[in-house]
């Protein structure tokens, strides 16, 4: 079943073909938004400026949604206060558009859709796939779920088909909320389509709910609450400035719950930072007037020789480690050399940020490309490679979280197994981040990197065992070996080795097939930078393939191969020196 959502009159929201429950007859209702009425409704509002001790997450089912306590912060008790302040402004595709919605408006929408959502049978526990751009429309989706006690499953708008399905068909979904069409650096992107295609393949699936978008116009217990302010400095009436997407957590806490619980103005950012022009960051800062900005070290490598604006008083790093010269520019260039500069470590699983420059006392250094100290409740430790604590200054080692705190993951949904070996197995009694760090005399953390199979493609964390299943499904393609490799503007870019059958014809051609591939099967971004064909892979007589091996071929560090004892057969290192040094040949010879 497909639900029109219409946005015509603005930003309160008409539902087409249904109409919000409300004894009194008006268009939406705060009560019937509740889980369990009017009197659920007075004990959120109860609990509203309450702080839950840190018992009350020993259960792995989210408190905060069994009281829409997380609704009621965001939104409700902001509406009685200041009911016309600004909560969110939508920075929209195109610069100059934007359009300001209050916390009244926000509510009312997120009323509706919540009670839409109820009319249609869902209920506590039911989870909602929510496909869509950055806009005020994912943001009342989000907190709508949280309103009823649905578990919203939020996936980011450049995923393609059978992304998407895999992600509704792990959670189970009952509804997908989407629009018809998004705006995304001046192309349109027909989600939709991408929608219905996708749900063929989910049986649980019993709604798509549509919002209809033309010409850029919509036709239709959290940690980071007291972190936004610590660590940001953030205060009554700043302009909060996070661009990542919502589809990201970073997006979850510091676009949407973080700032809407401390009752500020958050920015959407729905465009890239390179349209119109690379500029469009610092035009936004400017005619925004933001006051904290705080987005992913990617960006600030693809706009180093870019731009001469300003933020007014604190710049923030997410997602990935920050080299010395992005650092370096972000502060003198982007914020004047007045700016605090906050290089901030956390993870999806850790639900908020966990080491940070700030809070700290005042006047405190601030160490470039450093996150520094770690956050109240946060105990970091190093372990050695014999799973030992590492003590003292000046070592490196695999970075753990020797105590429990509120914000962490309670599980992986239908597979609890998986995250007690993931995450608490290679260290028993500690939480393994997967991150190496190094720790200084002075007792500060800088981030290293993944110490896993996982790679860091300008934020978005990837396996490189996804890319490769996506480019093992060629039918000339028997075997494939991704690894990660530094990249001056993503931090990270996929370099992939393909062995490909005998016979096989026009490499070109295969070559680029393997690109669509990925691009159709995982996303754009995940589409490697370099394809080399070799003849074969260096195995370990067991069959491993040797990833470090060919890590260090494409990095140049042939010299110190290491251990290679346990390869079937060493000539293979010499195959594939050979064949990448023929593809840098034919590389600069096309430059």
């Amino acid at each position: 079943m497909h639900l029109t959502l219409d946005f015509s009159s603005g930003p309160n929201l008409r539902l087409l073909g249904s109409r919000a429950a409300s004894a009194s007859g008006s268009t939406f209702s705060r009560e019937s938004a509740c889980p369990s009425g009017p009197s659920q409704w007075r004990v959120a509002q109860a609990l509203a400026n309450q702080t839950l001790p840190l018992s009350n997450f020993k259960s792995t089912k989210c408190n905060i949604c069994k009281t829409c306590f997380c609704a009621v912060n965001c939104l409700d008790q902001h509406v009685q206060k200041s009911p016309d302040t600004v909560a969110l402004i939508w920075e929209r595709d195109e610069p100059g558009t934007e359009v300001r919605i209050t916390y009244r408006e926000l509510l009312e929408t997120t009323c509706r859709l919540a009670n839409t959502l109820k009319r249609h049978g869902i209920r506590r526990g039911d989870r909602v796939a929510i496909y869509l751009p950055v806009s005020p429309l994912a943001v009342a989706a989000m907190l709508a779920c949280a309103r009823i006690g649905a578990v919203h499953t939020v996936v980011f708008a450049g995923f393609s088909a059978e992304s998407l399905a895999g992600r509704i068909n792990d959670a189970k979904c009952k509804v997908v909320i989407t629009f018809n069409q998004g705006l995304r650096g001046g192309r349109v992107v027909e989600l939709k389509k991408i929608v219905d295609e996708a749900v063929k393949q989910c049986p649980t699936v019993q709604h798509v709910l549509v919002a209809h978008r033309t010409d850029n116009k919509v036709h239709m217990g959290h940690r980071d609450i007291p972190l936004e302010q610590l660590v940001f400095d953030y205060r009554p009436g700043d302009v909060f400035g996070c661009v990542a997407d919502i589809g990201w957590i970073t997006g979850h806490s510091y676009v949407v719950y973080g700032p809407l619980c401390n009752g500020a103005t958050s920015v959407l950012f729905e465009s890239t930072p390179v349209y119109p022009d690379a500029g469009r960051y610092w035009e936004t800062v400017q005619r925004l007037k933001i006051n904290q900005f705080y987005g992913a070290p990617t960006a600030v490598r693809l706009l180093l020789k870019y731009g001469d604006s300003w933020v007014k008083k604190t710049l923030g790093s997410v997602g990935e480690p920050i080299n010395l010269e992005a650092w370096e520019w972000l502060h003198k260039v982007v914020g004047d050399s007045r700016c605090t500069l906050v290089d901030t470590w956390w993870q999806t699983e850790t639900g908020g940020i966990c080491i940070a420059p700030r809070p700290s006392e005042e006047g405190a250094e601030i160490l470039p490309a450093m996150a520094m100290r770690p956050f109240f409740g946060i105990v970091p430790v190093l372990m050695d490679e014999k799973g030992k604590v590492m003590e003292g200054g000046n070592v490196s080692g695999a970075l753990c979280l020797s105590q429990a705190w509120p914000g962490m993951a309670r599980t992986i949904y239908g597979d609890h197994q998986r995250f007690v070996e993931a995450y608490f197995k290679p260290y028993p009694g500690h939480y393994f981040t997967g991150d190496g760090a190094y720790r200084t005399e002075g007792g500060y953390y800088q981030i290293t990197g993944r110490m896993d199979d996982v790679i860091n493609i300008s934020g978005h964390r990837l396996g490189t065992a996804e890319i490769e299943d996506a480019m093992a499904n060629h039918p000339a393609v028997p075997e494939t070996a991704v690894i990660g490799y530094p990249h001056d503007i993503k931090g990270e870019a996929a370099f992939a080795f393909i062995v490909l059958k005998d016979n096989t014809g026009d490499t070109d051609a295969v070559v680029k097939e393997l690109r669509s591939a990925v691009a159709t099967k995982i996303a754009k971004y995940a589409v490697p930078d370099e394809i080399l064909v070799v003849k074969r892979l260096p195995k370990t007589r067991s069959g491993k393939v040797m990833r470090r091996l060919l890590r260090k071929i494409i990095t140049g560090r042939t010299q110190d191969l290491g251990d290679t004892t346990t390869l079937e057969d060493p000539s293979v290192i010499t195959e594939i020196l050979s064949a990448y040094q023929k593809h840098k040949d034919k590389q600069a010879a096309s430059q």
